[in-house]
């Protein structure tokens, strides 16, 4: 569930996060929007790639450049990684590097398992759309309407945030992981990895603190956003946030390893083990000085809840990804309202330059125009990906490491770990 960007995302922000400390995971949480006439535009632009005929032996020497961005990953920290490019009516492309158990010196499962951390929130915004389309609320309600008395105190109003916001991550409301250090230090982890925390009780930490800014006056990525929006899906159906993704989206699309495990902490099925460092005695942002990695594979979700809650594989988040960009899971007037986009912050473009966010998704321009996207950052396991505006190729990366710590000598890239491995596998 991390929040910002991985780089970024990693002191505040977990599932699904969006910058907090180091400027490089931008899921993390400060772990996760727009002009109409922009959107249109972007979602119009296609891969420069799109109409050639690729030559016979291209596929090779696409699988070649992916096998070597994953290998050149390795010295960047990650003890693996699995990668799937996803094109409609052409063969998948799946390749790997490092380990998926370090001591046994065993690969990443190619149809392992992963906690996607924030990649959950743009099942959860997509859930809401189509209840909006549905006529069952508006993204201009407000969270007051929905759940009311819940968003109050220390300058917070519910009264002042709509649903639109929330999705967006443009309603300044505090960010709830800020107020649980204990996720964050590998003694806090380890004694609290299996504690439950419901939705209520990570909105009342978030209402200890001040909003960052004023409903709609700028960007924030707040995970608090979409534990609310998981709230309002429950209030408007009668239904669990799972239930609801469940049935509206995971069932339709026959994501068969995709699940949403609530308090369950273990990964069903083949998986990597997740390995995690801490900051160190006397960290900082630039220096965090980790420790050793441990096992972070287990621990209860139920703390990341709609905001970085779920648990899939490669090949199910690009089916996904490519229904969602191919008009298969929302209606044209909500994917228009998606796709709407604002600025991101100036931290999480240092992460993705050029990114704006929609509502649960962001548009990041790449080589070949630009992309639809959201990552995710949570203990153990990172996710990146992206897909093209018509829908037609996705990428999918998993990393299982939320810490990589780069080795000597290794050239560190100014944005996001994984921008070169996804850049080839959707403009080459």
């Amino acid at each position: 569930m991390t929040t910002t960007t991985r780089t970024t995302m990693r002191t505040t922000t977990r599932p699904g996060t969006a910058p907090a400390t180091r400027p490089r995971k931008a899921y993390r949480t400060t772990a996760a929007v727009a002009v109409a006439a922009a959107c249109a535009t972007l979602a119009t632009a296609l891969p420069a790639t799109a109409g050639a005929t690729p030559p016979r032996d291209h596929d090779a020497q696409l699988r070649q450049v992916l096998q070597q961005d994953a290998d050149a990953l390795l010295t960047l920290g990650t003890p693996g990684v699995l990668a799937e490019l996803d094109r409609a009516g052409r063969r998948d492309i799946t390749v790997r590097a490092g380990y998926g158990d370090v001591a046994a010196q065993t690969p990443v499962p190619e149809n392992g398992r992963f906690r996607i951390a924030s990649v959950t929130k743009p099942f959860v915004a997509a859930t809401l759309l189509q209840l909006v389309g549905e006529g069952r609320l508006s993204l201009d309600d407000t969270v007051e309407q929905h759940l009311p008395g819940l968003v109050q105190g220390n300058g917070n109003d519910g009264n002042l945030v709509t649903i639109r916001q929330l999705l967006q991550h443009t309603s300044g409301l505090p960010e709830y992981l800020a107020a649980m250090p204990q996720l964050f230090s590998e003694e806090g982890f380890q004694q609290h990895r299996f504690d439950e925390v419901s939705q209520q009780e990570a909105i009342a930490l978030a209402m200890t603190q001040a909003p960052t800014f004023a409903p709609g006056t700028s960007w924030n990525y707040s995970n608090t956003n979409y534990v609310l929006a998981g709230m309002v899906i429950e209030q408007v159906t009668g239904n669990t946030w799972q239930h609801e993704v469940r049935e509206r989206i995971v069932r339709p699309l026959g994501l068969r390893h995709t699940t949403l495990p609530g308090s369950s902490s273990d990964i069903p099925g083949p998986h990597a083990i997740g390995y995690e460092r801490f900051p160190g005695e006397g960290a900082t942002p630039e220096d965090p000085r980790y420790g050793e990695a441990i096992d972070a594979t287990e621990l209860n979700p139920s703390w990341a809840g709609a905001a970085g809650e779920i648990i899939s594989t490669t090949d199910d988040v690009n089916e996904f990804l490519q229904a969602l960009a191919g008009g298969r899971v929302l209606r044209p007037a909500q994917w228009v309202e998606m796709t709407a986009t604002v600025a991101a912050s100036e931290e999480f473009r240092a992460n993705w330059p050029g990114a704006r966010y929609g509502l649960g998704i962001m548009w990041v321009p790449n080589s070949c125009g630009g992309m639809w996207a959201h990552g995710g950052d949570i203990q153990g396991f990172m996710t990146r990906n992206g897909v093209t505006p018509d829908g037609r190729r996705s990428v999918v990366v998993s990393f299982n490491t939320d810490s990589p710590v780069p080795q000597p000598g290794a050239q560190v890239p100014a944005g996001d770990i994984a921008t070169q491995l996804i850049d080839d596998a959707l403009c080459r």
